[in-house]
């Protein structure tokens, strides 16, 4: 993601209905985990959910590749690598849990990021991966934000066991707004990134917040989700 993409995205995430929920869902699968430990947030930008590791006693690093992300994170306090999620600078088998929300769409080699994933992770350890999915949304926001796919179940599915991982839950997140998420993309112009009105943005966060207590996740959404332990 380019500079000032993660500035934008700074300055918007602990309001935007989008980041906001997506904090809660990083929660809600750190509350099935069975203890806290170390953890890399890797593509963290300036860090929002590494805060929310450290808020449940995780003890994180965010490793960020780009130089103002990890500005960004590092003015808030957080312990930061700069690094690429394909050569991690951490030893095998040394961690508990890795965080990498909506970072493989936007690598060539998704199965070599994978690996080094597996490759730090202790075994047992967890992996939580968010990514973009179904082609058919693809849009300028994804060319402006720097995709280079969006995924299907089974092609995410692939690349997470490929790097030793045993996926226990594949779940799709913005379901309820995927018909209103398509009509816009197809709009679009440009990145997604900016501010919402607060009255749009309230409503919008109520009905991404209903998702939690419907029965929707096998349905087509706008993300995947995915816990997976190390084999």
């Amino acid at each position: 993601m380019e500079g000032t993409e993660v500035r934008k995205l700074a300055e918007l995430e602990d309001r935007h209905w989008w980041y906001r929920e997506r904090r809660v869902l990083l929660a809600r699968e750190l509350a099935r985990i069975e203890r806290a430990g170390t953890a890399l947030d890797i593509g963290a930008a300036g860090g929002g959910n590494t805060r929310v590791l450290r808020s449940h006693g995780w003890t994180p690093i965010a490793i960020e590749y780009g130089a103002e992300g990890a500005e960004v994170a590092r003015d808030r306090g957080l312990n930061v690598l700069r690094a690429d999620a394909r050569q991690l600078p951490v030893a095998d088998n040394s961690i508990d849990l890795v965080v990498a929300f909506d970072v493989l769409e936007h690598i060539t080699e998704d199965d070599a990021a994978m690996a080094e994933i597996g490759r730090v992770t202790r075994p047992g350890g967890v992996a939580l991966i968010a990514v973009p999915c179904d082609m058919r949304l693809w849009s300028a926001h994804d060319e402006a934000v720097g995709h280079v796919r969006r995924y299907t179940r089974d092609s995410l599915q692939a690349v997470i066991t490929g790097g030793g991982f045993r996926i226990e839950s594949l779940k799709s997140w913005n379901v309820l707004l995927r018909p209103a998420a398509a009509w816009h993309r197809k709009r679009s112009t440009g990145s997604d990134l900016d501010e919402v009105p607060p009255l749009t943005n309230r409503a919008l966060s109520a009905v991404i917040a209903a998702e939690r207590y419907l029965p929707v996740q096998a349905l087509p959404g706008v993300s995947l989700l995915v816990r997976a332990r190390r084999a």
